[in-house]
């Protein structure tokens, strides 16, 4: 048993948290959402006054951070907690940020005498609720064996992708991918739809040939299609599209920044930022296939 400090419990951070209780970590935890903290409390775990009160004896410190900022903020602000993290404390970063700020945060950390991990994850709330997230990290690999049970019990998968901030590189190469995926997929339902075939019967077919993806197996774009979807929940839960929007923002933030192309990935941001002023911001980002056939 471990005693965990874990600041974050937003749709992910709170069901990873509780992941953790129930093997049997002593957990500490702060959220700015009190309806946050009463559901973690329901779920065994201590809760703190704020950030700085998470960290009495942690062994190791968990952020769940929606932006860049808020992880900068937290670490290295003026009321940063970095300076009062318990020495020998392993910090481990699960938000998805710019990998600049990342790997500031990691160098402000080692300066301190701190390990630190980035470990954004993979699998949407239903993994983080299952415990089968897909951990991409970056740091030394010493940090990451550290990390390696703990994490465990909360994912199913853990990929070493190489130095501070190349697991947030990773996270946002896999959900630019993602993101150009879901919206091709609904775009090629809607034109079959409007050509008069069953979505089903495209989504089927698609499923086990050539055009086949997590967004025709898992969460296909079109409702009624797969039950558990969110398009069949009007689009609720899931990966939320400003969130898609964020993700794919850093993206070609960090394309600008290395002279990458990335012509699909910046037609895609672009594509879920017409979703959100449509006012689709805060429904699953497959809900980007209303652009292609408002009228379903």
């Amino acid at each position: 048993m471990s005693r965990i400090a874990f600041i974050g419990l937003g749709n992910m951070g709170g069901p990873m948290a509780a992941n953790l209780v129930k093997a049997g970590h002593a957990v500490r935890v702060f959220d700015l959402a009190p309806a946050a903290l009463e559901a973690a409390a329901t779920a065994g775990a201590k809760v703190a006054t704020s950030a700085r009160d998470t960290l009495d004896g942690a062994e190791f410190v968990i952020s769940a951070l929606p932006a860049s900022r808020h992880v900068e903020g937290l670490y290295l602000g003026e009321d940063g907690i970095l300076s009062d993290v318990p020495d020998g404390a392993l910090l481990i970063d699960c938000s998805t940020i710019a990998p600049e700020v990342s790997r500031k945060v990691a160098a402000a950390a080692q300066a301190r005498g701190l390990a630190m991990i980035d470990a954004p994850m993979s699998g949407g709330i239903a993994g983080a609720a299952a415990g089968t997230l897909t951990f991409i990290v970056g740091g030394s690999s010493e940090a990451l064996e550290r990390a390696r049970p703990v994490l465990q019990n909360m994912g199913k998968n853990i990929f070493h992708m190489g130095d501070a901030g190349a697991g947030q590189v990773a996270k946002l190469c896999n959900n630019m991918a993602l993101g150009v995926i879901m919206a091709a997929t609904g775009e090629a339902i809607a034109l079959g739809t409007a050509q008069g075939l069953d979505a089903k019967a495209l989504s089927d077919m698609m499923a086990v040939s050539t055009g086949r993806s997590w967004a025709t197996e898992v969460c296909n774009p079109w409702p009624g299609v797969l039950e558990n979807a969110p398009a069949s929940r009007g689009y609720s839960g899931g990966f939320g599209n400003d969130l898609m929007l964020k993700d794919l923002g850093l993206a070609t933030e960090a394309a600008t920044a290395s002279g990458s192309p990335v012509p699909l990935g910046a037609l895609a941001r672009n594509l879920y930022a017409m979703n959100s002023r449509a006012g689709r911001g805060g429904l699953d980002f497959s809900s980007v296939v209303k652009l292609f056939a408002a009228d379903k």
